[in-house]
C-alpha cells in the first residue's frame, strides 16, 4: 500500500529559509562576540602589563637569597632586566638559565611577586674549597694583582669539593677581588678527577693542614703540610689509612726539627720514616 506524502507548501518553505537564515545569523553573531571578547581580553592582558605598578624599575626590586661568596649587587647586575621592565613580561627559566651560565651557582629558582611587585632569586653557590694549577710555576700568577688580568685567571681554575671545575674568571668579572683557598692542586686532573670527592674529604677532616696537593708525577702523591712535605706513593685504596698516619705524627715538631726534614714518606702507613737533609738518611719517628 502506498504512503500519502504531503508536499510542503510555499509557505513552509518560506518559513523555513527565513528559519536558516536567522540561524546563521546567530552564529555569525556568536563568532564575531567570541573573537571580541577574546581580542578584549588580550589587549586588557597587555595594558594591565604596562601598568606602572606591575613593573620592575630598579634593582633594588630584586631580592636575592641563599648567596653567601657572591655579593647580591653582583648577581643583580647578571639578572638580564632592561629597567623599567613588566614583571609579567619576565622569564623565569630564562633569567636562572642566565645566572648558571655566568656565575658559579649549582641552581636556581626565580619567583616573581605582585604585591609589591617584585622578583625574587635563590641561588645554591659552588663554594670553591681548591685551586687548580697545571704545574707548580704557575703559583706566582696566585698574586691578587695577577689574578685580576683575564689572560692570567683563564689560567687558574678552582674546585668544589663534588670535583666539579670553577673557571676563576666567573669570580674575578663580578667581583673586584676574591678571597682565594688555601689548598692548591697541582698537575693534570685527569689524575684526580674521579677520586676527588673522597679525597677531599679524607684531606678536609685532617686535624693537620694541608696546603698543597701535588699530582705531577702519577707515581708518587705529594703533600705540603705544617709539618712538611710527604710523599705517599701513588694514589690508592690505603691514602686513607695514610692520613690517620699523617695525623698521628702532629707532634713531630717536638721531636724532630723541621728544618732538617726533607720529606716523610707515608708510602708504608705502617712504617713511616723522616728523610733528612743533613744525614741524607732517614729517621723513624717515635710512635705516638
Amino acid at each position: 500500500m502506498a504512503g500519502n506524502f504531503t508536499s510542503p507548501s510555499q509557505v513552509d518553505l518560506i518559513q523555513r529559509r527565513q528559519r536558516l537564515r536567522r540561524q546563521r545569523r546567530v552564529r555569525v553573531f556568536q563568532a564575531l562576540w567570541r573573537g571580541l571578547t577574546v581580542t578584549t581580553l588580550a589587549a586588557s592582558l597587555v595594558w594591565v602589563t604596562t601598568l606602572p605598578i606591575w613593573l620592575i624599575r630598579k634593582p633594588e626590586q630584586i631580592k636575592i637569597e641563599g648567596n653567601r661568596l657572591i655579593p647580591s649587587q653582583a648577581l643583580r647586575s647578571l639578572v638580564p632586566i632592561h629597567y623599567p621592565q613588566s614583571l609579567l613580561q619576565l622569564k623565569p627559566e630564562a633569567i636562572a638559565k642566565e645566572l648558571r651560565s655566568k656565575a658559579p651557582i649549582s641552581d636556581v629558582v626565580v619567583n616573581r611577586q605582585l604585591f609589591p611587585p617584585s622578583l625574587t632569586i635563590r641561588v645554591v653557590e659552588r663554594y670553591p674549597v681548591a685551586i687548580v694549577l697545571a704545574n707548580t710555576s704557575d703559583i706566582q700568577l696566585l698574586s691578587q694583582n695577577s689574578i685580576k688580568s683575564k689572560e692570567t685567571a683563564a689560567k687558574i681554575g678552582l674546585l668544589d669539593e663534588n670535583g666539579i671545575r670553577l673557571p676563576l674568571e666567573n669570580y674575578t668579572l663580578i667581583q673586584h677581588s676574591i678571597k682565594l683557598p688555601s689548598l692548591k692542586v697541582i698537575g693534570n686532573p685527569e689524575y684526580y678527577r674521579s677520586n676527588w670527592s673522597t679525597l677531599y674529604r679524607e684531606i678536609s677532616r685532617s686535624p693537620i693542614k694541608i696546603t698543597e696537593i701535588d699530582f705531577q708525577n702519577p707515581a708518587n702523591l705529594v703533600l705540603k703540610t705544617e709539618i712538611g712535605t710527604i710523599h705517599l706513593g701513588p694514589y690508592g685504596i690505603q691514602f686513607s689509612e695514610q692520613i690517620k698516619t699523617l695525623d698521628r705524627m702532629r707532634k713531630l715538631p717536638n721531636q724532630v726539627s723541621l728544618d732538617q726534614v726533607a720529606y716523610i714518606d707515608l708510602r708504608n702507613p705502617n712504617s713511616p720514616f723522616i728523610q733528612t737533609f743533613e744525614s741524607k738518611g732517614s729517621v723513624k719517628p717515635d710512635s705516638p
